[in-house]
């Protein structure tokens, strides 16, 4: 077809017909007569799925900062566990000191009390924060179970704090007992008091060292673990010192198991509500 001077069409084309041409909206002619608009084409299966998934990686990636910390629904096992240990800090704080020291003393996973009744005083004794509440442990405790609960859920998350507290107790009052009994320590060694989260919480720290990036991994575990060492060359406290160390390294020997709860926490989530 031939173009006219003022962009029509030679033909039977009509002037209005022509401003429709003309009206900015690309329009053709419908099998009526009538003039449509013409649709954009829709896009390939192919390529829809992976702009929605371009769109979902790119909303995980944005850094929302309340998210660090816990929650009661995002993430009930950590915010509950340190409801518990506001509750307990506050017994420590405000209660009669002789009060204070027999509950301590009856939490306490010393020989004596795990020889009697080990299974409450391993629970018992990860009800309290030792030291100061706003120490570095509880800081650890809330911004590592956070976070690994988030990636893992709670059930899981419980299983790697209450696997490093318990493991790396007996780990550290078996040789006690064992030293006792052969007379290289005196009977006293029995009882002591040996209570807290830290050793939950350097698992924790191991656990989830294992599900960050190199860039993120190699530097908290170096951190994480010099102030370990250099904790135990003071020889302040010994045998915590190497229960710390021992509950690092336990964290980190469960990598393999922390990534296939990942894995499968991801997959609960992806088909899950919301």
């Amino acid at each position: 077809m031939e173009r006219t001077a003022v962009g029509g069409v030679k033909g039977s084309t009509s002037a209005p017909e022509v401003a429709e041409l003309l009206d900015g909206m690309p329009r053709q002619r419908g099998p009526l007569g009538a003039a449509t608009v013409l649709a954009p084409p829709p896009l390939p299966p192919v390529l829809t799925e992976a702009a929605t998934s371009r769109a979902a990686a790119s909303g995980t990636r944005a850094f929302r900062p309340w998210r660090l910390l816990p929650t009661p629904t995002g993430t009930p096992f950590t915010f509950g566990y340190a409801a518990v240990l506001v509750v307990t800090s506050l017994i420590t704080t405000y209660a009669d000191p002789d009060l204070v020291h027999a509950l301590h003393q009856g939490s306490s996973t010393d020989v004596a009390h795990l020889v009697r009744t080990p299974v409450l005083v391993l629970l018992a004794s990860a009800l309290w924060v030792a030291g100061e509440f706003l120490g570095s442990y509880t800081l650890g405790f809330l911004l590592v179970l956070t976070a690994l609960e988030r990636r893992i859920g709670g059930a899981r998350t419980a299983v790697v704090f209450l696997g490093g507290h318990v493991l790396a107790t007996l780990a550290t009052e078996v040789p006690v007992g064992l030293a006792v009994l052969v007379g290289h320590l005196p009977d006293s060694s029995l009882h002591r008091l040996d209570y807290g989260i830290s050793f939950g919480v350097a698992a924790g720290t191991g656990a989830l060292a294992g599900l960050l990036r190199p860039w993120l991994r190699w530097p908290l575990l170096v951190l994480f673990g010099g102030m370990l060492v250099v904790d135990l060359l003071n020889f302040a406290d010994p045998l915590t010192n190497w229960g710390h160390l021992i509950s690092l390294v336990i964290g980190i020997a469960m990598w393999p198991l922390v990534r296939r709860w990942r894995a499968a926490h991801t997959r609960q989530g992806s088909v899950g509500p919301g």
